[in-house]
């Protein structure tokens, strides 16, 4: 089996590629700078994988989708999956869209996340292109295009939102982070680590992941109302109303809170300890 990779040249292109070679399979990759190029890939893998830059999937796509056939599997990397599934279907391959939950810095696919999203395609091409990810050690959540991307408006986008409005907000308080790390808990120290990851990293692939996910207003929508909500208690200054707040979302995650509290528990552990 081959395994074509489209931006194979990129980290997680790269990353992709070597789990395939793990797999068994043969490879073949296009990019900026390789010989072959995508039209190429396109015509001799059986399996051919999309990874590149998400504000540039679907044009891709929509370039290779006339070359297919139904003999082949057509794959997206992208954080999106309902346009760039719509485009992959207008080819004639059997169509899987997948979402790493993770960066290519990982060690190995052992403990990750991949969403799957299957479009069209029998189950045994299903099941031969999952057991690549499972036999290394991921674990599989199929879903659909849109409630895929419903979820990642909350996973990724208002998670990534709230990220960086921290970063601005504390930028506009003329905090100086150096000096406020020695005075800081443990907590505050795993926070500035996320803020400091994400704004060491690419700002293209946060602002696609935020402006191109139809769901994300919706879900911005929800938290400025929280944050005014809060807000106003707080400024209220009236203990009970804050208490009531407080044991609403304590119910709310009432399922998770033990589990949570452990994981944290050995974060924090290991920031302490890593002092």
């Amino acid at each position: 089996m081959i395994a074509g990779i489209i931006g194979g040249t990129g980290q997680m292109g790269r990353f992709f590629a070597g789990v395939f070679q793990t797999a068994g399979w043969e490879t073949v990759v296009s990019g900026r700078r390789t010989e072959l190029t995508n039209r190429d890939v396109a015509e001799m893998a059986d399996l051919v994988l999309v990874s590149v830059p998400i504000r540039a999937t679907a044009e891709v796509i929509r370039e290779i989708a006339p070359l297919l056939s139904e003999d082949q599997v057509f794959c997206d990397l992208t954080s999106l999956k309902v346009e760039p599934v719509r485009a992959m279907l207008a080819s004639r391959a059997e169509v899987i869209g997948l979402h790493p939950m993770f960066g290519p810095g990982v060690a190995s696919l052992r403990g990750q996340t991949i969403v799957a999203t299957p479009a069209r395609c029998s189950q045994e091409t299903l099941d031969t292109l999952l057991s690549v990810f499972r036999e290394q050690g991921a674990e599989i959540t199929i879903s659909t295009p849109e409630d895929h991307d419903r979820m990642m408006a909350v996973i990724q986008g208002l998670t990534h939102f709230v990220t960086l409005a921290k970063a601005e907000a504390i930028r506009r308080t003329g905090t100086d982070i150096a000096e406020s790390l020695h005075f800081t808990s443990p907590i505050y120290r795993i926070e500035m680590g996320l803020v400091g990851r994400i704004l060491a990293q690419d700002a293209g692939l946060y602002g696609a992941i935020l402006q191109m996910n139809p769901a994300v207003p919706e879900v911005l929508a929800r938290f400025e109302e929280a944050v005014l909500a809060l807000r106003e208690i707080v400024e209220s200054g009236d203990a009970d109303r804050f208490q009531e707040f407080f044991a609403a979302n304590a119910a709310h995650y009432a399922s998770y809170l033990v589990s949570a509290t452990e994981e944290t528990d050995d974060l924090i552990n290991h920031v302490v300890s890593g002092r």
